[in-house]
């Protein structure tokens, strides 16, 4: 197990991936830090789709407005609102805490899978209706983040960062 701040260092965008399945212990060890998440009211408003059906998979790349590299990877993970266990909160828990609960629990995914020795890549780019269709998603339901996981094919160069000045003030 690496570092907190090793697993953030070698956190990247991967959209190449090795044509090599996850293996079922990775995938639950994921699952298990998916679900210590922290959400609101501890109502963890979220649920989490897996997808390794291939033509699941090149369904949703297509839903994602073309982003053929999704269905490379072995396995897909798509993150959900949902609206019915945030309406404890009301019209703000259906409109937001669970949007925040499903992006808090996507992100502890993503930085799972690097620790074990995995990449992901954000997709946020897709239409939402599609993602609906292709999985059966109750009302209740709203897709919020599309997660492709594997072993990455590739390692992008250095990225640029903001300055911290740039993107803190203190009040």
């Amino acid at each position: 197990m690496m570092e907190f701040e090793e697993v953030i260092e070698k956190r990247y965008s991967v959209r190449r991936f090795q044509d090599k399945p996850v293996e079922r212990e990775k995938l639950k060890k994921i699952l298990e830090i998916v679900n210590s998440a922290p959400s609101a009211g501890n109502l963890q408003s979220y649920f989490v789709f897996i997808v390794k059906n291939e033509e699941k998979r090149k369904e949703i790349a297509r839903a994602c407005f073309n982003q053929y590299f999704i269905q490379e990877a072995p396995l897909v993970l798509v993150f959900c609102a949902d609206l019915n266990r945030a309406s404890a909160y009301g019209k703000r828990g259906e409109e937001l805490y669970s949007l925040q609960d499903a992006t808090i629990a996507a992100t502890f995914a993503m930085l799972a899978a690097v620790d074990l020795g995995l990449g992901s890549v954000w997709i946020g780019a897709f239409d939402e209706k599609e993602i609906a269709e292709i999985l059966d998603l109750p009302s209740h339901l709203r897709p919020v983040a599309v997660l492709p996981i594997g072993y990455p094919a590739e390692r992008p160069g250095e990225r640029k960062r903001r300055k911290i000045e740039d993107i803190c003030r203190e009040v």
